[in-house]
């Protein structure tokens, strides 16, 4: 990822030892500090590409730095839906050159480090692409939500009207579990309506927009920086129009990213889970009282309604969630 345009800290699953060490203490993991002080001494490889300093994603999901990706249909039935694996999306070709609105649907916090509510700062970013320019826009939301629960959340708006190139997208996402009581009116100022409007992009270059975007990205940095916050999911999703092996595919739908250990993927099966749209919920097929047991991400993506009805909001520039 471009350090320009992007974080240049890991999240703790990337971290070298001796800063996750120090990182873990920050945030009130003591016993998993101490018994990562122990393995480092004592190093024995986990399969977790190859990280030995690092053994216990399985206990500790948040640990791990891999995603497993997914997809639901857009179809307006309560039936239960299945998941399909993301090399299994078909393309959209209408999508090249058209405008889409990307959504976040659902935030599951399964385990995240710390204890109770988390207070989670997530972060997004794509490229808007218009006629022979690229602009990088940005944007933040903060959410609370209990430890193995879902944020209360369904359509949070993020970018409305992006603009599609003929490659695809890629839309990039981090989530920054913050526990610095120093940041808290920052938050509650990111919690305010502006916010919750999503970030308006036009046809046409706008200024106003990158100053924002640019600032977005400044106070997230800053705020991963502080004392007792750390970045735990950092995802990359590019979504094109040629299916190739270990690829996605751009179409209207809902996009899953779970942080699932690389060693625990092996026996992963989309097949296994479904979602239920009369209840909001992703579960097993054979249990459906049972929850993946991992953090996950769904982002919805709808060609943008004023596109869809043939009109046009050229005639002025809104930058919801300016600063």
């Amino acid at each position: 990822m471009d350090a320009s345009t992007w974080f240049t800290t890991p999240v703790i699953g990337d971290m070298a030892p001796t800063q996750a060490i120090i990182k873990l203490r920050e945030i009130g993991e003591f016993e998993l500090a101490e018994k990562l002080e122990r393995a480092e001494l004592n190093p024995v490889r986990s399969g977790e590409s190859g990280k030995w300093w690092w053994p216990f994603s399985k206990q500790h999901p948040w640990a791990s730095t891999s995603h497993a990706f997914g997809y639901i249909h857009p179809i307006p039935k309560n039936d239960p839906q299945p998941i399909l694996a993301l090399e299994s999306v078909d393309p959209d070709h209408s999508l090249q050159h058209a405008r889409i609105k990307i959504t976040l649907n659902q935030l599951r916090a399964a385990h995240y480090p710390g204890r109770g509510i988390h207070h989670i700062l997530l972060h997004t970013n794509a490229q808007n692409q218009i006629a022979d320019r690229i602009e990088p826009l940005h944007f933040s939301a903060t959410y609370r939500v209990q430890e193995g629960e879902r944020v209360g959340i369904h359509g949070y708006p993020i970018f409305i009207g992006l603009n599609v190139g003929p490659e695809g997208i890629v839309l990039k996402c981090r989530t920054i579990n913050v526990l610095n009581e120093r940041d808290e009116a920052l938050l509650r100022f990111m919690e305010s309506d502006t916010f919750k409007a999503g970030l308006q992009i036009l046809t046409t270059a706008q200024p106003a927009l990158a100053l924002c975007s640019e600032t977005l990205l400044g106070l997230a940095r800053a705020i991963e920086s502080r004392n007792r916050n750390v970045a735990v999911q950092d995802i990359e999703l590019g979504l094109g129009f040629r299916p190739f092996p270990m690829s996605g595919c751009l179409a209207e739908g809902i996009y899953l990213a779970v942080q699932i250990p690389e060693n625990s993927q092996v026996a992963w099966e989309w097949d296994e889970w479904i979602y239920l749209p009369a209840k909001g919920k992703i579960v097993k097929r054979t249990d459906h009282n049972q929850l993946i047991p991992y953090n996950y991400l769904a982002f919805g993506i709808s060609r943008y309604e004023a596109e869809r009805q043939g009109t046009s909001s050229r005639s002025h520039i809104v930058v919801h969630g300016g600063i």
